[in-house]
Formats: structure tokens, C-alpha cells, sequence
């Protein structure tokens, strides 16, 4: 008897896991909605499947039960996040679930969402629908860890990305240049196809000199934010002339700002995005920012550079995820990427290494944060 429930319970795992590989395929696409994959499985065999696409467009368990044939009340739905039972872009997915007579519905995680939990799960068990949940529900919340974080704190998701020599340095003091291989070049512009937008400061625009787009791969380009406290970024940077695909946000502080205004005025004319925040010596408060970012409907964060921003992150406290690309290359004398970090007198170890792997010769080093708190390690323990 337990070994045909294990062999059930794999089955059920196995119609999950394909929910969950749908949902992945709307990523970059609908933010800031969640990433959502359904399975409709009728006798042990998969009858129709559906995930969300894009932002504004339908749901998948919406997608699912149209591709679907023949009577439903036998058939049971898998889907990775709770069905949504709240009018938004679309109707709700609840209703349309109840209108198809599907009788029992496996759910891998609740939906996050302060505003509604629990709510779709009741309103179908409460018609009489048998819901069963906490299937793959940590995979799932892995998958969704973007829409997690801000949709329960109001900052976006931030993944740090650093690229450090055997030496320990993120370049040359004398020159840029990329160092790594050309495989994590493309690791990271596929990354940037999946993030809202990516970050670096004024530093990495004068020095690079950057595109920021995803040109190694198939991807939309990401919205950029440039931390200029200063207002010293040249308005012919090339990033300023990428098209207006994408947005361009230029973080600055009003005083700085108000002493080139022709400048501003150039830049807007080209459909820069200049946002105000307070600041001292060119530093900008992040924590302002991310708000100020997450009211413009940017959901996740990839910061790309450079040392002091890198630094300001960490030091805030504000990181939920940091890759280290560790190169086999010796630099000599070069810039470090933490030097500006003032550790505190005490701190304590409170982050878990995810993965660590070879790409094209690197080595990548992936650790996450617990709730994004950012703890330094400093000294022994």
C-alpha cells in the first residue's frame, strides 16, 4: 500500500513540476504579476495545459480550461499559485474553474498577497471543490521569489551580480574591461531578460560606458535605473540611446539637478525618467529608491555596478540574492568590489549558498538572504 501511494505521490509531484516549467516560460514578461503554470489531467493523463504569457493577458488556469475538451467534473486542475477570485486585468480564475465543473484542484502555494489569502482556496472548497495544497509549495515560492517580495513588503526583488578576479578585484584602476567568460556573459543577459530592470551607478556608465541589454540572447531588454546622486552622468552616454523601448529611470538629488538644468532638459526631452530622492554627498537613501521604483511598476532589481553601489546595497540591507562570478585571472592592482562596506561591531553569518557552479571556466557563487535582510560577516565566528 505505501509503495502505490509513493507511486501516486510521484505522479502528483510529476503533474506539478510541468505546472511549474509553464509558469517559468512567462518569465520577463509578466511582472508584476506572478509567474503561473496549470495542468488539467484526466485519468492519469495530462488533457490540456496553459500558463500566463504576458502581463494583461489571461490567467493561465483561464488558458488551461479553454484548450480543454469534454466534461471537466472528472478532470483535476494543477496549478503551482492559488487561483485569484479579485477583477484585476482579467476576471477571476475562481469563477471560471467553478463554471467548468472541475471538481478537484491541487494548488502548490498560497497566493502571498496580504489583500487576499487564502481566499480563492476557500471560495472553491466552500462550492464544494476538494483542494488539496503544499505540493512542490517551496519550489513554487523559489520560482515566484520576485512577486513574494514585493507584493508582501512593497521594495522590489534585488539580486547583486559581481564579477571578481582570482585577486579579488572587479577591475583594472586604470581601464575596464570585461574579464569573464564569454558563456557567464551570456548567463547574465539572460538574467537581464528576466529581471524589470537593471541597476548600476554613475561610476559604471562613465567607465563602461554600457549597453544593458540582452544582444547574447532571445530577450527583452530591461528597463535601466542609474544612481547618479551628483548628476554627473554625460547625457551622451550610450545608454541614453538605446530607443525608447525601454525606460530609462536617472536617480539623482534635486540640489545636484538643479544646477544643470539644460542638461535635465535634454535628457527628458529623450524620455529619461528623472526621479528626485534625498541624499547626502552624492549618496541616495535606497530604501526610498526601491519604494520610488516599485511605484513605477518595477518589481525585481538586477544591480550590476558598481564598487560603491555594490557596497551602499549590501551596507542597507536590502539584498535578497547575490552571484559572484570568480574568474581565473589575476589583475594585480585593481578595484575591490566591497571596499566602501563600514562593517558593524557585530554582525552575524545569516545567508545560505544556493549554488555553486562552473560557467565557461568561472566559478559562480549564488547565495540568498533571509527576507532580504542583508547581515555582514565580519572577523571569525
Amino acid at each position: 500500500m505505501k509503495d502505490r501511494d509513493h507511486l501516486a505521490d510521484a505522479t502528483k509531484a510529476k503533474f506539478m513540476q510541468r505546472a511549474l516549467a509553464l509558469a517559468e516560460r512567462g518569465s520577463g514578461r509578466v511582472s508584476p504579476n506572478p509567474l503561473v503554470g496549470a495542468v488539467l489531467v484526466r485519468k492519469g493523463r495530462i488533457i490540456a495545459e496553459g500558463w500566463h504569457r504576458w502581463f494583461g493577458g489571461p490567467h493561465a488556469e483561464i488558458e488551461c480550461i479553454r484548450r480543454a475538451h469534454g466534461d471537466l467534473s472528472g478532470a483535476t486542475l494543477y496549478v503551482n499559485l492559488e487561483p485569484c477570485t479579485h477583477y484585476g486585468k482579467t476576471p477571476p480564475c475562481v469563477d471560471r474553474i467553478l463554471e467548468a465543473g472541475i471538481r478537484h484542484v491541487v494548488i502548490a502555494m498560497q497566493d502571498p498577497n496580504p489583500l487576499v489569502p487564502g481566499t480563492g482556496i476557500s471560495r472553491l472548497r466552500g462550492a464544494g471543490v476538494r483542494v488539496s495544497t503544499g505540493l512542490l509549495s517551496q519550489e513554487a515560492a523559489v520560482l515566484n521569489r520576485f512577486f513574494v517580495k514585493h507584493i508582501t513588503t512593497g521594495y522590489p526583488y534585488v539580486h547583486v551580480k559581481v564579477a571578481v578576479s582570482l585577486d579579488g578585484y572587479i577591475g583594472n584602476r586604470k581601464a575596464s574591461g570585461r574579464f569573464t567568460s564569454r558563456e557567464s556573459l551570456r548567463l547574465v543577459h539572460s538574467w537581464r531578460g528576466t529581471y524589470d530592470a537593471v541597476l548600476v551607478g554613475a561610476g559604471t556608465i562613465k567607465v563602461d560606458n554600457p549597453r544593458l541589454t540582452t544582444r547574447l540572447v532571445r530577450g527583452r531588454d530591461p528597463d535601466v535605473v542609474i544612481l547618479d546622486g551628483k548628476f554627473s552622468v554625460a547625457s551622451e552616454a550610450r545608454i541614453f540611446h538605446t530607443g525608447r523601448k525601454r525606460r530609462i529611470f536617472l536617480c539623482t538629488n534635486e540640489r545636484y539637478m538643479k544646477t544643470q538644468k539644460q542638461k535635465a532638459v535634454l535628457l527628458e526631452s529623450r524620455g529619461v525618467n528623472i526621479l528626485c530622492f534625498r541624499g547626502k554627498k552624492g549618496m541616495l537613501d535606497l530604501r526610498e529608491i526601491l519604494t520610488g521604483l516599485y511605484h513605477h511598476r518595477i518589481g525585481s532589481v538586477l544591480v550590476e555596478g558598481g564598487s560603491s553601489v555594490f557596497a551602499q546595497f549590501l551596507q542597507t540591507g536590502v539584498v535578497d540574492e547575490m552571484s559572484t562570478f570568480v574568474s581565473p585571472v589575476l589583475l594585480g592592482r585593481g578595484v575591490p568590489p566591497f571596499a566602501a562596506i563600514q562593517y558593524p561591531e557585530k554582525s552575524s553569518r545569516s545567508y545560505h549558498v544556493v549554488t555553486v557552479r562552473e560557467v565557461g571556466g568561472d566559478l559562480l557563487y549564488t547565495i540568498r538572504f533571509p527576507e532580504g535582510e542583508t547581515k555582514l560577516v565580519h572577523g571569525h565566528h
